[in-house]
């Protein structure tokens, strides 16, 4: 036989099977060809008997189209033209995805002998060939080779074709069950055909009621008259209505059902290139229309309610159809009795009939079920509402209010001073924004047991690094945002401050107020204020504490004035325009308030600079606004100027500096910016010792670290000791009786326990304070009336009395630990949570203070000073408050207040500036002083 397009081979032997018998070569692959194994019908049935050869075609071409493949039967006549194609990929298109087969047999055989006529086959058999493997290269005399024991195999091959499904997809949904088809349509006619002949058989009914009625009518009357026809007459439209309301209900009733149950059949409508698809999971329409309305009911808030609504209108429109097909009343009617029936389950009991019966009970059920689930509903969303109000979980509808984010040991000492500074507008509102339980914060707030004087404090449970949650508490809206650290590390403390500062700046409407930070560490100020721009105002807390320490420790009695300063139960600072002071000299300003004291100008021309101490020329202009010290802010005014008398002042010079000897016990974490601050102070030729467990190699590091160079220090020399300071034996082995001041600091591996840092500081204090009234000499006591309280104690005695010897400086954190401190009056202290909170509230009333304090409590420029009387007046002179302020201008100072020589507490802002009195050299005087 003649080959074609291309190929090589020029015939192929007339018998199969003797290639493979006579030892020929085995077949090879040849690239990109194909074997054609249709032939027809006639072809089969050849003269000689002879199977047809395998004739193979090797092409580049495109291929032929898919065409399907056709069974021959068992009488070759009925074969098909062009014969039974078996290779897959002539039947199945390639672009449909991968063919899912059974995986075929390693030998298969090249012809299928099929009963059918024919002088070499059996009688009934035609030989049909059957393509070989795809992309195979066989010889001629290969390719026209069978084996004998596979033409016996072939008609078991051939039943395997019979049993094989063309082409179809693996992942294509199975086919459903004909018998479960049949009965869904059978159950749902006879439900039709039940309902139908109940509706014929109440028509029947109604007709034989009618002939009875006529019959009763004709005996009575004996004749029918003409008048009388109408009224007999059958009402046929009363009929065809209730019949439409009847099958109107029954198809409501039944289209769920229906719907239910064809929803598994859904599938089998869509398209089929979608169902051979064996990539992705089917996912059934029940589940995915379930997932649709659950998310529905999340979403939607008040879905729930309106589908109860939705629910109770389709109860009552249906039971008032049915009423109204099985009932005589009318339309109206049954609508307003399925309403009752709704509404009141026993309203149904009147009901005469079966149907009307059925009917009215089946509605009073669903009417008992819709209220149960409405009372549910109204339940879960009161309790929903009241677990919100009891979590804080509401929104705060409040403006020009004071927001406090974040909860610490110090909320409570800022709670009293920001109730006092609202004293005089009435009280205000004060909104607590924390991660803790409302309950929890509600308990907390109410033990402090202090009269807030008309201030609201209301108290949220949420994140302030949440939006949401700061949108809940108006932060918009609010006239200053306090920003409390956390009580935990100082850096992560200062971190979560930061990313605080970032959600405040995120706030779309803008911030109507300033924002007070209080910060752990004093290194990531810059980071926190680059971050919030001019709307931030910074409170190093530790910082403050720590350069407030030393100035007490130099001064004694300086942490009195602080704690009535910073607080605003006493003077505090302010900060107000007079256009009626405009062209006045300062020195004529300083006398011309007699309720306040001034200190300082806001100067407009130079941005808003606050100059603390101005020269006495110094010419106020437009815009200028006036610092004084007052009580409140509307306790004080301007008035006429006061008569002084300058008087003459001592000519004493300046107190020279004086070498130091101080201690510290205990490690803080800013313990290098402590000592540059008494670097700056001190004089040259001080010491410094520190005593605390810390090795001395790593504290040189650790100061190293902070900027400190050990060998550049020239006022003070360090002189290190390790011990602990709770331990009697280790503190006997210093010379506590020569330091003219002891620093007892909150050890930093304490610091994140208040309770512990305290009652280590109050041992630290009672053991140096026993060990130096028994190593310093005794003496009379100065004042037996100051001490007469304590006459039953003889070592309270001896400590008060080598407390006037020493200066010990306890930096206290609790404000219950502050009490045993002040009453047993054996140290001054420094009471840090009470003195932070001050200056937060002051900061948070007014940001301008901040720089008056950073000034105040800065190593370089102005201080608050102690003097003595010696250095403004003479023993016995009598002076008044206003000649002292002007005598003290002369040594660039300004007098805020005193302390008598007898007295505990010093006078600040005095009130009868102009009264005249007696003064003695004892007495001291509080002043702002430039350092410089």
């Amino acid at each position: 036989m003649t080959t074609s397009d291309g190929d090589s081979s020029s015939g192929s032997s007339p018998n199969p099977t003797s290639n493979l018998s006579n030892g020929g070569t085995p077949p090879h692959q040849l690239t990109k060809s194909r074997t054609i194994t249709a032939w027809p019908a006639a072809a089969c049935a050849a003269s000689d008997g002879s199977s047809p050869p395998v004739v193979r075609r090797a092409f580049t071409g495109p291929l032929p189209p898919p065409r399907r493949l056709t069974v021959a039967v068992d009488n070759p006549s009925d074969a098909p033209v062009n014969g039974g194609v078996f290779d897959r990929d002539w039947c199945y298109p390639s672009f449909l995805g991968p063919y899912a087969a059974r995986p075929r047999a390693a030998s298969r055989p090249s012809v299928v002998s099929r009963p059918g006529p024919g002088p070499s086959s059996e009688p009934g058999r035609v030989d049909v060939p059957l393509p070989p493997q795809r992309m195979t290269d066989r010889s001629p005399t290969a390719s026209s080779a069978v084996d004998t024991k596979e033409l016996v195999k072939g008609p078991l091959a051939l039943e395997e074709r019979k049993q094989r499904s063309f082409p179809s997809s693996s992942s294509s949904p199975p086919r459903r069950n004909v018998r479960f088809d049949n009965s869904l349509i059978l159950f749902i006619f006879n439900i039709l055909c039940a309902f139908l002949a109940f509706s014929q058989r109440q028509r029947v009914l109604e007709l034989e009621e009618e002939i009875s009625n006529l019959r009763e009518f004709c005996n009575a009357e004996g004749r029918i008259s003409h008048e009388k026809v109408p009224v007999l007459q059958f009402d046929r439209n009363i009929i065809d209505s209730r019949v439409v309301a009847l099958y109107t209900v029954v198809f409501s009733l039944a289209t769920p059902f229906f719907l239910l149950k064809c929803l598994d059949y859904l599938p089998q409508l869509k398209a089929p290139s979608k169902s051979l698809n064996c990539n992705e999971e089917e996912v059934p329409l029940k589940k995915r229309i379930a997932y649709r309305v659950d998310v529905f009911f999340s979403v939607h808030p008040y879905a729930k309610l309106l589908a109860l609504l939705f629910a109770t209108i389709l109860l009552i429109g249906i039971g008032g159809l049915a009423l109204y097909a099985v009932s005589d009343a009318s339309l109206s009617e049954a609508l307003w009795l399925s309403w009752t029936f709704v509404a009141d389950s026993g309203n149904h009991a009147d009901q005469v009939g079966s149907g009307p019966r059925v009917v009215s009970v089946s509605i009073s059920s669903g009417g008992m079920l819709i209220f149960a689930m409405m009372l549910g509903l109204v339940s879960d969303a009161i309790s929903e509402k009241v677990d919100s109000w009891r979590k804080g979980k509401s929104e705060v509808i409040e403006s020009d209010h004071i927001l406090i984010l974040g909860w610490s040991d110090k909320l409570g000492s800022l709670l009293k001073q920001l109730a006092i500074a609202n004293k005089s507008i009435g009280g205000g509102v004060v909104v607590v924004l924390a991660e803790r339980d409302k309950e929890e914060m509600e308990m907390d707030i109410a033990k402090l047991e202090f009269d807030f004087m008309g201030t609201c404090v209301i108290c949220r449970s949420g994140s302030p690094l949440i939006l949401a949650d700061l949108k809940k508490v108006s932060v918009s809206k609010a006239r200053a945002i306090i920003v409390l650290a956390a009580d935990e590390n100082a850096d992560q403390s200062d971190a979560r401050a930061l990313r605080v500062v970032l959600s405040l700046t995120g706030v779309k409407e803008g911030l109507q107020g300033h924002v007070v930070v209080e910060l752990s560490d004093l290194d990531n100020e810059p980071l926190v204020k680059l971050v919030g721009g001019e709307l931030i105002e910074t409170v190093v807390a530790h910082d403050v504490i720590g350069r407030l320490m030393i100035q007490c420790a130099l001064q004694p009695g300086l942490a009195q004035i602080w704690e009535d300063i910073l607080g605003f139960e006493n003077a505090e600072f302010y900060i107000k325009r007079w256009p009626q002071l405009d062209g006045m000299r300062f020195e004529d300003v300083l006398i011309s308030f007699p309720d306040a004291v001034p200190c300082g100008v806001k100067v407009a021309a130079n941005g808003g600079k606050i100059l603390i101490n101005p020269d006495d020329s110094y010419v106020l202009r437009e815009g200028d606004e006036i610092l004084v010290l007052a009580e409140d802010d509307d306790t004080y005014s301007p008035g006429s100027l006061a008569e002084v008398r300058r008087g003459f002042l001592p000519n004493i010079p300046s107190p020279p500096k004086y070498p130091e000897k101080i201690l510290f016990c205990g490690w803080r974490r800013d313990i290098d910016d402590m000592i540059m601050v008494l670097e700056a102070f001190l004089a040259p030729g001080s010491e410094l010792w520190m005593f605390n467990e810390v090795p001395e190699k790593e504290r040189e590091k650790k100061l190293t670290d902070g900027g400190i160079d050990l060998s550049g220090l020239t006022n003070i020399r360090l002189v290190h000791k390790e011990g602990n300071a709770v331990i009697r034996r280790h503190l006997e082995s210093l010379p506590l009786e020569t330091f003219d001041s002891i620093l007892i600091l909150a050890d930093e591996s304490l610091e994140d326990s208040v309770v512990h840092s305290d009652s280590r500081s109050l041992a630290t204090l009672l053991l140096i304070r026993d060990i130096q009234s028994k190593r310093l000499p005794s003496k009379e006591e100065k004042s037996p009336l100051r001490y007469a309280g304590f006459s039953h104690s003889s070592w309270i005695r001896e400590m008060q009395q080598a407390s006037d010897k020493s200066i010990i400086i306890s930096e206290i954190l609790d404000s219950r630990t502050r009490n045993l401190v002040s009453v047993s009056r054996i140290s001054d202290y420094v009471l840090s949570n009470e003195l932070v909170s001050m200056a937060l509230a002051m900061v948070a009333e007014d940001k301008q203070i901040n720089r008056v304090l950073e000034e105040l409590f800065a190593e370089e420029g102005n201080e608050m000073c102690i003097r003595s009387a010696e250095y403004y007046l003479y023993e016995q002179e009598e002076l008044s408050f206003y000649d002292i302020m002007v005598r003290a201008r002369e040594r660039k100072e300004i007098v805020i207040g005193y302390r008598v020589a007898n007295a505990d507490k010093a006078i600040i802002n005095p009130e009868n500036k102009s009264e005249v009195r007696k003064w003695s050299l004892d007495d001291v005087f509080v002043v702002i002083s430039n350092s410089d």
